[in-house]
């Protein structure tokens, strides 16, 4: 089976995750991945915020855990996160930024690593403290938060797929 197609059956979302840092080298891989997800018109809407740093990751994750309601840290012990935003100007963003995780998670997979689509960021970067961050990182505009895309090692066995419903295809010929 083609390696692509393969790994898009088989990656799933990992709610467990080693501390072990991911090497530099391969989270750029995986980043850069991210940047050739397809956008309207070739815009480029998203951006991508790569945090390793331990503060920033889980100031995210209490930012995250209180929009949530939870006593837990949703994004479960990954030691990376790669935030996706994109500009509100451009008519497309937030599905230039799906398309953008999508790539992330395939990618990371790809790399033998998982990762899990965390939501919430709209609200966490909707927020004066979100808007602070991005401020602080010299990042100018009107960015949308789309996801979290958590990476690291699985800690346990990954599940397998689900069974696809009966009715997911309607073929019109």
């Amino acid at each position: 089976m083609n390696a692509v197609i393969e790994a898009i059956k088989t990656r799933r979302s990992v709610k467990r995750y080693k501390p072990d840092m991911v090497p530099e080298d391969v989270l750029e891989r995986i980043i850069e991945a991210g940047t050739y997800a397809a956008s309207g018109m070739n815009r480029q809407a998203p951006i991508i915020l790569a945090v390793t740093d331990k503060k920033l990751r889980d100031q995210l994750s209490e930012m995250n855990r209180k929009i949530m309601g939870s006593q837990a840290d949703p994004f479960y012990g990954a030691p990376v996160v790669l935030v996706v935003l994109a500009d509100r100007s451009i008519p497309t963003h937030l599905y230039d930024g799906s398309l953008v995780m999508g790539n992330l998670m395939l990618a990371a997979h790809a790399e033998g690593l998982g990762s899990c689509w965390i939501h919430r960021a709209k609200e966490e970067f909707d927020s004066e403290e979100g808007k602070a961050i991005l401020k602080s990182l010299g990042i100018e505009g009107d960015y949308e938060g789309i996801g979290h895309c958590v990476i690291g090692y699985a800690d346990g066995k990954v599940k397998e797929a689900a069974a696809r419903k009966a009715d997911y295809v309607h073929y019109v010929r």
